[in-house]
């Protein structure tokens, strides 16, 4: 397609926004996405709004979903001629052995013909327009135990703000740091307490989706019982100032449960922070042998055990990736609404 071609295709295309769980009941990663991949397709050319589920009168060419859209909802749109984009994450999928992931593909096939697969909104795949994936992994599970078409799934990873893409690293100081909603699927109060085992200095930044959750109540008392070694001060909502820690930091940790494709990982990987994550296929896919890796385990022993050999080899570790910009972001979205509005169904 030539670029007047195209130019003048992106001035035409207005991109509806939608995504099933308000942002004011749960903060995270997610909402962070959504947002910059708004802007980056403003600045990329591309008409973008929130849809006003309110508004019978708002018009687009596309919808952009964050999540899973039901069958009817896709096929309500394709009445309209309104293309439709699926962009889920497939966090607790992706995270599963391979046994489980066998067995959930074994009850989808039987389920197929039943009223119960619609429910589940499994068939969205295979009738949105375009889907999305973070990762190569998650772009297999979606071929694999969805019947996504291939040729509609796209692997978009997420980007990273030019604020963190131009620090390139400093003086590194004693801390890790770790920068997770405090939560039980991030396993931030296991991390605090393998530190206190493994006598390794950890630099906790988020929040919890509750002041008053028993989780995060036990995590203060925590770090209020070891401020030489738990230091936690709430989030950072500056991104100058966060790039600032994680251009200083020993090195970077998330040893969660589950995950698609962190965001914070990225953000600190983009600024050469030595990285250790929990050993999970998405954290592979994405970082290869640009990271370090912990086994999820109970045994807190063990978990201080590849805390205290990251924290001690972190001078001489991997420092880290290079990530796309959100605008180049941007751009890719724009040429997959283009290609999916020009292709027929």
């Amino acid at each position: 397609m030539c670029l007047a071609h195209q130019t003048a295709l992106s001035a035409r295309v207005k991109v509806l926004i939608d995504h099933s769980l308000p942002f004011l009941l749960a903060h995270g990663g997610f909402q962070i996405q959504i947002e910059q991949i708004a802007a980056a397709l403003n600045r990329a050319g591309v008409t973008c709004e929130w849809l006003r589920w309110w508004d019978a009168t708002q018009r687009g060419d596309v919808i952009h979903f964050f999540g899973r859209p039901g069958r009817g909802y896709i096929e309500f749109a394709h009445e309209k001629g309104i293309k439709v984009v699926m962009n889920e994450l497939l966090t607790g999928l992706g995270s599963r052995g391979s046994t489980a992931r066998m067995i959930q593909r074994q009850v989808i096939s039987v389920l197929r013909r039943s009223s119960f697969f619609d429910r589940c909104g499994w068939q969205s795949y295979e009738l949105a327009d375009a889907v999305i994936a973070n990762t190569s992994w998650e772009a297999h599970l979606m071929r694999h135990m969805f019947s996504a078409p291939p040729e509609r799934v796209h692997i978009v990873p997420n980007g990273v703000e030019d604020v963190f893409r131009s620090h390139k690293g400093g003086e590194r100081g004693k801390w890790l740091v770790c920068t997770a909603t405090i939560t039980p699927r991030k396993r931030v109060l296991e991390l605090a307490e393998a530190a206190v085992e493994a006598r390794t200095p950890v630099w906790v930044i988020g929040k919890p989706y509750a002041e008053k959750d028993p989780y995060f109540q036990t995590f203060l008392k925590i770090s209020a019982n070891h401020p030489d070694l738990i230091r936690y001060e709430g989030s950072i909502q500056s991104r100058e100032i966060l790039a600032d820690v994680y251009s200083e930091a020993r090195g970077f940790v998330l040893l969660s449960t589950m995950e698609t494709m962190s965001l914070s990982a990225s953000e600190a990987g983009a600024c050469r922070c030595p990285i250790l994550l929990s050993d999970l296929p998405w954290a592979h896919s994405t970082f290869g042998e640009n990271a370090r890796y912990c086994p999820i385990t109970n045994d807190r022993s063990a978990t201080a055990k590849y805390l205290r050999e990251f924290y001690d080899h972190a001078p001489d570790a991997p420092q880290g990736q290079e990530a796309l910009s959100w605008e180049d972001v941007g751009r890719m979205f724009r040429e997959i609404y283009e290609r999916a509005l020009s292709t027929s169904r």
